[in-house]
């Protein structure tokens, strides 16, 4: 494989992988924060305090589907790097300048994100066991 090529692909590989790491931070930090406000709403103080937790899960759920979006635009346009002549490198990292099929662009909506199948796993779930300790703290 032509060298410029080479280097052009392992720039947008590293930009990948620091999206799928921001993301993988990102739950750690919406679990321990959500910890935190549980385990302060359980000992004594104000229980509705718990239902401040619902917005951190919605913030952090919407700054990861962001980082997967830009984490699958820099997938497409490795894949249209890896598809180029040596030629055609231009080092460019501009994602909006990603050509792919009509199914593979619509995986780069922002709603196709927030609805994945690795987001839908994560927050509503935490959102659910969030509601179970609302009712088991009996807050209303």
């Amino acid at each position: 494989m032509p060298e410029k090529k080479i280097k052009h692909l392992e720039m947008i590989e590293v930009i990948i992988e620091r999206m799928a790491k921001n993301s993988f931070q990102l739950k750690g930090w919406s679990m321990t924060l959500i910890a935190l406000v549980g385990a302060i709403s359980a000992q004594g103080s104000d229980k509705r305090f718990i239902l401040l937790a619902f917005i951190p899960i919605l913030g952090f759920w919407a700054l990861d589907s962001f980082y997967l979006q830009q984490e699958r635009k820099y997938k497409q346009l490795y894949k249209n790097v890896a598809e180029k002549d040596e030629v055609q490198i231009d080092f460019n990292l501009d994602t909006s300048k990603a050509t792919g099929t009509t199914e593979e662009m619509k995986r780069l909506c922002i709603c196709s994100c927030f609805f994945s199948i690795t987001e839908l796993c994560f927050y509503p779930i935490i959102a659910v066991a969030l509601i179970i300790l609302v009712i088991v703290l009996k807050v209303f």
